[in-house]
């Protein structure tokens, strides 16, 4: 993943360069590689490089053979071997599996982005015509992060960059980048071009009514995960011992373990060829494009107070899976330390945010310290199954589902920011298999009566004795292997879900709670209306937030970007969006429901 700014549409680019160049430095983390800038006649587009593929000839902004094509790009697109394959006359300059968007437009336009299986946002200049036009685009759900910015004191032109920071100041006008659109500079309009089956819900008949095809779940993911482990540099997973961490590390680690036998293997015939023929020895130098194993095991990495329990359930987990594991404790101080330059990357007042995005910041320091570039993370499974404990007080399986496609429309300002900007922030890309296009086609076209579930008491088991929890439906497609080895200990793949942060253990929030406390005065917590008439921070903790935002980012512009995540109140959740106090979460630890 890598960092992009583009503007368009103005009259002395050359000039301005400089300019631009000094706004890409602001988000330089994002790729601490390489830089380039491309100047066109109307437009600059700055580059900063994290090299996963293509690490030696991958470098952007990306030119095609004839200068007319001029490309900028942040992500991966997993299925770039297959689109070279189907535009073969085509001469690639590169081993990049982003410079197959190039051709692409040449042959189907802005059409490209449906074509493309990954996470990315791109700026593409095209100046084979007049004027010169450019099109952006981010990806289906919004993995990556991508910005949009206007000035009124230079009307007609346009900017982008993957970071709000990033954006000139004199920016009056900031949009987030809607995910699966695409903006074309011949209408001056943002389309949406992802369409999926699930999308709509107003409707009765657009609620799933299909069963549960566990072994579809099962393979889908499977596939996913696979495919994410395109890479030609060090890789991890990052696992909290949760169930869906867990699922990703325990498939990864089947995949790592397969490539690195087939490696052996091709490695071991090369030797036997070079020995028993004429000639030097053939070097060990494995297939352009494929995943390259440079440690004999698969490494995950884990974060926690002293004793939390995602430290604890994260070693049982490594432990069976056979990981080499690392756990970074950290204190509750080394967090509120943090939080201020937390802010400033997530570039959000959103509490949830800042509170899970904490930790995962510290820990992405660590693994990038160790000289990994690229982590599996487990994010999006909770909207997708319908995993957090407040979903049980659903009225009917329609609503449901509704809020569970909300949640996924929405993953882009919270989960999925929180994924991207934590871990960026040390030029450290995660991929989240959860995500995939075509697994989240056959979770989200379930029947949600089959994710519905219930707790305490009340709560159901199937025939075989497991609980009818949250995410029911996806604990029990890796329930059994089809080759007789389980993927996880039932203790962790049966395991009750922490309340958003409180995994990395219970002080933290609290800690963050009580400073907030401290810091912020009843006088000015008494004033909030009157210096945020719109959003107005309801607890301490919120104002406190929301001050350290303000003071970094100033303008209504970029306030106006900030979403929070709150819980439906209307299905009893307490307004503390960590959601400890919920009588469920209560129940389900055998503690004391009283709110």
């Amino acid at each position: 993943m890598c960092g992009i700014v583009a503007v368009h549409g103005i009259e002395n680019p050359a000039t301005e360069r400089p300019k631009y160049i000094a706004c890409s430095k602001k988000i330089r983390h994002r790729g601490p590689d390489w830089s380039g800038c491309y100047v066109g006649q109307r437009s600059v587009l700055v580059h900063e490089r994290l090299a996963i593929v293509g690490v030696e000839s991958g470098a952007q902004p990306l030119v095609s053979d004839d200068g007319k094509y001029i490309l900028a790009v942040n992500g991966e697109i997993y299925n770039h071997v297959k689109l070279r394959a189907e535009i073969s006359s085509y001469k690639f300059k590169t081993h990049s599996d982003c410079e197959v968007i190039i051709p692409l437009y040449k042959k189907y336009g802005k059409e490209l982005c449906g074509m493309l299986d990954g996470m990315f946002s791109f700026v593409l200049l095209d100046e084979s015509v007049t004027p010169t036009r450019i099109i952006a685009s981010r990806d289906p759900i919004g993995i990556t992060t991508l910005y949009q910015g206007r000035a009124s004191s230079r009307p007609g032109a346009v900017m982008f960059a993957s970071e709000l920071k990033a954006l000139p100041p004199y920016c009056d006008e900031i949009i987030t980048f809607p995910p699966g659109h695409v903006y074309d500079s011949n209408t001056d309009a943002i389309e949406r071009y992802f369409k999926p089956t699930w999308w709509d819900t107003d409707q009765d008949d657009k609620i799933p009514t299909s069963p549960a095809n566990l072994e579809n779940l099962r393979k889908t993911l499977e596939i996913a995960v696979k495919k994410r482990l395109m890479s030609e540099v060090p890789y991890g997973v990052l696992l909290s011992g949760g169930l869906d961490s867990s699922l990703i590390a325990a498939i990864a680690a089947r995949e790592t373990e397969k490539v690195a036998q087939a490696q052996a293997e091709k490695r071991r015939k090369k030797l036997a060829e070079a020995t028993s023929g004429p000639g030097s020895p053939i070097p060990g130098v494995a297939p352009e494009h494929e995943t390259i194993v440079t440690w004999p095991q698969l490494h995950s990495f884990s974060i926690g107070l002293e004793n939390s329990p995602d430290l604890l359930a994260a070693r049982k987990a490594a432990h069976y899976l056979q990981t080499v594991h690392h756990e970074h404790v950290f204190t509750v101080q080394e967090g509120l330390d943090a939080v201020p330059d937390v802010i400033y990357h997530l570039e959000t007042y959103d509490v949830t945010t800042v509170r899970a995005s904490t930790p995962m910041y510290l820990l992405s320091r660590k693994i990038k310290a160790m000289g990994v570039k690229m982590v599996l993370s487990g994010e999006g499974s909770d909207e997708i199954f319908g995993g957090y404990l407040y979903f049980h007080a659903a009225p009917d399986s329609k609503s449901f589902h509704q809020e569970c496609v909300k949640r996924v429309k929405n993953l882009h300002t919270s989960d999925c920011l929180r994924a991207n900007k934590s871990t960026m922030a040390w030029g450290l890309e995660a991929r989240v298999p959860f995500l995939d296009k075509a697994f989240l086609e056959e979770a989200m076209n379930t029947d949600p009566k089959e994710k519905q579930f219930s707790k305490g008491a009340s709560q159901e088991t199937d025939e075989d004795g497991c609980p009818k929890m949250e995410k029911y439906i996806l604990r029990k497609a890796f329930d059994v292997s089809p080759d007789g080895k389980p993927y996880l200990p039932r203790s962790i793949l049966w395991r009750q879900k922490e309340q958003f942060s409180d995994g990395v253990g219970y002080s933290w929030i609290d800690g963050l709670k009580e400073h907030a406390e401290t810091t912020v005065s009843d006088e000015v917590f008494t004033c909030r209306s009157e210096r945020w008439p719109e959003g107005t921070p309801d607890t301490k903790e919120a104002y406190y937030i929301r001050d350290i935002f303000d003071g970094l980012f100033p303008s209504k512009a970029a306030a106006k970007t900030a979403v929070r995540w709150i819980p439906r109140g209307d299905w009893g959740c307490s307004s503390d969006p960590s959601g400890r106090s919920v009588s469920i979460h209560n129940a389900a630890y055998g503690l004391s429901t009283d709110e």
